[in-house]
């Protein structure tokens, strides 16, 4: 069965919506870290957060080819882990609320058990 006649874009996907989201709120809580951590953490959890939605747009484009598709979503599930421990190491250091940087942590754990829900299903979105 091919979801293709259902889904256009990757923008249409709840999981890329879940991800841009989460990455907006990233954005905001890194302005809010220490000037001397904005150019070191800020700059990695802001890009790890950021390129989780652009690798789902190029795992998106890349469905044609089952191999690719996957290879793309486990860069997903790769980054998504990445900002969850540069989430970690913000809260440790006090630099970000436990309450706020866990719910982040728990977008996360949602979007990479997204990214291996469509990895399971990869055959279903395959587009040839």
């Amino acid at each position: 069965m091919s979801n293709q006649g259902f889904v256009m874009s990757h923008r249409e996907l709840k999981l890329y919506q879940t991800a841009f989201e989460s990455a907006m709120r990233v954005f905001e809580v890194a302005q809010a870290l220490p000037a001397k951590e904005r150019p070191l953490l800020g700059d990695q959890i802001i890009r790890s957060s950021r390129s989780v939605c652009a690798n789902l747009a190029e795992a998106w484009q890349k469905r044609r080819y089952k191999g690719a598709f996957v290879a793309k979503l486990n860069e997903v599930e790769a980054e998504a882990a990445e900002t969850q421990t540069w989430l970690e190491f913000a809260i440790v250091c006090d630099y970000l609320d436990a309450e706020v940087g866990q719910e982040l942590f728990g977008k996360y754990t949602e979007i990479i058990a997204g990214a291996a829900r469509l990895i399971d299903h990869a055959d279903a979105w395959v587009t040839s």
